[in-house]
């Protein structure tokens, strides 16, 4: 039989965060650059393109290490689905460093199979639990602030001189939409919801 062949994934969720902890923790399986796959982007799906080139990669004779399983995504349904992807359809080894209990190598025997998928079933309910948990406090943080007044978004742009009197016009017919928008330098969607505000808070 051949040597087995190691791969490693690693993803963090925005190119702003750095994968350095997970990469140490590979490599330190023995990985090498060339064999270890770096996503940056959302775990919320699988379309990754160097997790897909690494799922080409796997077959029966290799194994995948992770550091722990939301790297591999934190979507419950799609996470299994993978799961049983790379386990099943590929028949490639998976081990999750952070988790020994979620090393296929180990026990090949159906309690041993039973174990690890039940293993999994929890850790990804409990990660994709809180990936909504995190959502909700964000939003609830976000209506709490807008409650106390807090403006999110950029800054109202200040109206030109000249809006007031190139209202006038553009209501009289004197100027078209397109004509007026130019005059005051905004698109002509800016122009018509800020003249018809505007027209709004005239006495």
């Amino acid at each position: 039989m051949s040597e087995q062949k190691h791969l490693g994934y690693a993803r963090v969720s925005s190119a702003g965060q750095r994968e350095d902890r997970q990469i140490i923790a590979l490599k330190e399986m023995g990985l090498s650059d060339k064999q270890i796959y770096v996503d940056k982007q959302s775990g919320k799906d699988f379309d990754r393109p160097q997790y897909k080139k690494l799922l080409r990669r796997l077959d029966s004779n290799s194994v995948l290490f992770i550091k722990s399983i939301d790297r591999l995504g934190r979507n419950y349904t799609d996470l299994i689905e993978q799961w049983r992807i790379i386990t099943k359809e590929k028949n490639a080894d998976i081990v999750v460093l952070d988790m020994p209990l979620l090393d296929t190598r180990k026990e090949k025997s159906l309690l041993g199979t039973f174990i690890s998928d039940l293993v999994l079933a929890l850790l990804s309910y409990v990660a994709e639990n809180e990936r909504l948990n995190t959502k909700q406090r964000q939003a609830e943080g976000i209506a709490a602030a807008k409650a106390r007044g807090v403006k999110f978004g950029r800054p109202a742009q200040p109206l030109p001189d000249n809006f007031h009197e190139v209202c006038i016009q553009w209501r009289e017919k004197k100027l078209t939409l397109k004509e007026a928008a130019a005059a005051c330098g905004m698109p002509t969607s800016t122009f018509h919801d800020k003249a018809k505000k505007y027209e709004g808070m005239q006495p």
